[in-house]
């Protein structure tokens, strides 16, 4: 009597359904491709600070001013400096042309002529020499205005007003997060199925994205772990049509509103924009985490336990490569106790729902 009992079991039939694979990812570390330090260029003291953390900067704007004392002075003694070599070459001038019309008649000799001329043409190097002073003193002079190397966000400010600096000190950092960057390894036969500019949404199961590395605020509409960026795969390395077992897939992250840092989430789920139709069966028919079973109904209605090969998921069904056909039934409900050989009854109710035609 035990061996003819038949089993009231669930399970689902095999069959093509259209899927948005995802993808699960315990840790993910972004990275900018713009961040940099405002140096200062010269010694000096901080006078003003035209930015707070958190504000927009663009490319070339002034952030900071410096004093350095010793620039004005010397800028005084370079125009000193001019003004005395013009008054020179104005008299050495005067001499030259002078000698040049006495030497026409004649009337000087060769010796002079050549003092007059040598007298001349130093005159003229001092100037220039001393013009040369003013103008390096002046590039020192606009290096007192430190300036954003980008465009982007005060994420840092290193040094406040009155604090003294050398030539070479980072002030503030600026970073542009509304792009970020993350990688990651893929299978070659996976990546054969990706392609640059292929998209993705990435969410996050947890509230990760709340906290923030840089403390940068956050933009209006945040909806905290249901937000959703749009990913674009960027770049294949190696490319597809190069030998190799594994891949680099670096993607780029749309974070326009502000709400991811250059830093490390945990929880990320990559859910692909685009559709598949793929054979498919429950994840819950499978055996064990290596989802490489199931239990399978035969003809005569009884289990058979089926070696499958699976591939990619969206966290209901899952991908049959090989070891199912369309149409064959597997059991979803707990594996547990269960044997090869047994009789079942499987209850299907609701599965043709889920389905799609080919």
């Amino acid at each position: 009597r035990m061996e003819s009992r038949t089993i009231p079991l669930q399970g689902a039939k095999a069959q093509i359904r259209d899927m948005h694979p995802k993808l699960f990812l315990d840790t993910i570390n972004f990275y900018s491709r713009e961040m940099a330090d405002a140096v200062a260029l010269i010694d000096g003291r901080v006078e003003q600070v035209f930015v707070s953390k958190n504000s927009s900067v663009r490319r070339g704007e002034v952030i900071f001013s410096l004093v350095n004392d010793d620039i004005p002075l010397k800028i005084q003694q370079a125009e000193s400096s001019i003004a005395k070599a013009e008054a020179q070459l104005a008299n050495a001038k005067s001499n030259y042309a002078r000698q040049t019309r006495l030497m026409e008649r004649d009337a000087t000799s060769v010796q002079k002529f050549d003092e007059a001329e040598a007298m001349y043409f130093s005159a003229e190097a001092a100037l220039k020499e001393a013009q040369v002073v003013k103008e390096q003193l002046l590039v020192q002079s606009a290096r007192q205005e430190v300036k954003a190397p980008l465009d982007g966000e005060i994420l840092i400010l290193y040094k406040q007003q009155g604090a003294y600096v050398q030539a070479g000190t980072p002030i503030a950092l600026v970073g542009n997060f509304s792009e970020l960057f993350f990688s990651m390894p893929v299978d070659d036969k996976d990546a054969q199925m990706i392609s640059i500019g292929d998209k993705s949404q990435l969410s996050f199961k947890n509230s990760q994205i709340l906290r923030k590395a840089y403390d940068t605020e956050y933009a209006a509409g945040n909806r905290g772990d249901s937000e959703v960026f749009t990913v674009t795969v960027e770049e294949i390395m190696p490319a597809l049509n190069e030998p190799a077992t594994l891949r680099k897939i670096v993607l780029a992250v749309d974070n326009r509103v502000g709400l991811l840092e250059q830093q490390a989430y945990s929880g990320a789920v990559l859910t692909s924009e685009k559709t598949l139709k793929l054979l498919t069966v429950p994840l819950a028919a499978m055996i064990d985490s290596n989802r490489d079973s199931v239990f399978a109904v035969t003809p005569e209605n009884t289990l058979e336990r089926r070696k499958i090969k699976t591939g990619m998921d969206d966290g209901n069904y899952i991908e049959i490569i090989s070891g199912l056909r369309e149409g064959d039934t597997v059991i979803t409900s707990a594996s547990e106790g269960l044997e090869d050989g047994m009789k079942v009854t499987v209850n299907l109710a609701g599965e043709e729902d889920n389905a799609t035609t080919k």
